[in-house]
């Protein structure tokens, strides 16, 4: 059996690098910051885990944050630009399903996979994913093999075109589960 549990995770975002500057602190999803704070150039996960954007509205470049601190997550990360928005993860209990299509609505091969990727093309002999549905648990998908590149954060539903959803440039070459053990 699948649960979300309540459990809130915790963020603080600072204007400036080494956490000075406003903050703001936030224990949900959060769509724009700029009517809070005028940049974000680090913060501080004090519980749970995040998916941070560069754009507000969950568009642009995605990172994931688990519990730590992040001086400088710009340089860290490579970022071009400041968080603009962010969305909590809910814990998952439970097991974990998702299906990878070859082709766009769950098109070509299909795969059913219960555990991490670190490559689908040596896994399954695969050298595409165009689209996927999420049955159970929330998962990373990564452009690159061995969790590596640019991610996408996938909670569960069905996903049939990852070029219509504006990620024509990914190709999906690793996946993986987010687990309480990153807490």
């Amino acid at each position: 059996m699948s649960t979300d549990m309540g459990m809130r995770g915790k963020i603080i975002f600072y204007e400036d690098r080494n956490f000075m500057g406003r903050s703001y602190e936030c224990m949900s999803d959060f769509s724009d910051m700029s009517s809070y704070l005028s940049r974000c150039h680090s913060c501080r996960v004090e519980s749970g885990c995040f998916m941070v954007y560069d754009r507000p509205n969950y568009m642009g470049n995605q990172y994931f944050m688990r519990r730590g601190e992040y001086a400088d997550y710009m340089s860290m990360f490579g970022m071009s630009d400041c968080i603009r928005s962010c969305r909590m993860i809910p814990m998952h209990r439970g097991s974990y399903r998702m299906r990878i299509y070859e082709r766009e609505n769950f098109g070509g091969q299909m795969y059913e996979m219960m555990d991490d990727c670190d490559n689908i093309m040596d896994r399954y002999r695969m050298n595409n994913c165009m689209s996927c549905n999420v049955m159970d648990g929330h998962w990373l998908m990564y452009e690159q093999p061995h969790y590596r590149g640019r991610m996408m954060y996938m909670r569960p539903g069905e996903y049939r075109s990852f070029m219509n959803m504006g990620w024509s440039g990914m190709r999906f070459m690793s996946m993986r589960r987010i687990m309480d053990s990153w807490y």
